[in-house]
């Protein structure tokens, strides 16, 4: 989805006119934020745009985590897509559920004495962080059509020596 369309979305929601008044700007610009940008004039870069562009020029992480605190989230960066034919999924699965199967030993090791220091809160989450990515990667791939190419190569026309060597996300 594009920004302007979240807007347009968000002004669905909350009157335009009082964005405008408590952003000091005029009601046409918050109209035009919500309409996407055109050679004719129409539309205007809007402020999650202009937001965008000072990540990129950066490349500081701090001004998305600081977005996504004040959100009441947090942030943790999608990995990049290694997705190539031959993906397994059943060793993927495997390794998703050993993560999580960590996750949930780190966390149980740590409330044995019915509290959890703040480095072993630090350590859950790193691993929490990691589990997610690993997860986020493996979705990726079967976004990107890998998913089908698995079936593909487990049908009876299959031959004894595969024509790439098996692979995994990690």
């Amino acid at each position: 989805m594009e920004s302007h369309e979240i807007l347009r979305n968000a002004f669905k929601e909350t009157s335009p006119k009082v964005v405008a008044s408590e952003l000091g700007v005029s009601l046409s610009l918050v109209y035009k934020w919500s309409q996407e940008q055109s050679d004719l004039g129409s539309g205007s870069r809007n402020p999650i745009d202009r937001i965008v562009n000072i990540y990129e020029l950066t490349q500081h992480q701090g001004i998305i985590e600081h977005l996504t605190e004040r959100c009441g989230g947090y942030f943790v960066r999608n990995p990049d897509s290694h997705c190539r034919k031959g993906f397994q999924y059943l060793p993927a699965t495997n390794a998703i559920v050993s993560q999580f199967s960590h996750l949930l030993t780190r966390i149980s090791t740590a409330a044995l004495d019915n509290t959890i220091t703040s480095d072993e809160a630090k350590e859950i989450r790193q691993v929490w962080d990691q589990l997610k990515g690993y997860a986020e990667g493996f979705v990726r791939c079967c976004e990107e059509g890998d998913f089908e190419i698995m079936h593909e190569r487990t049908t009876p026309q299959q031959t004894d020596t595969p024509d790439e060597p098996r692979r995994t996300l990690y």
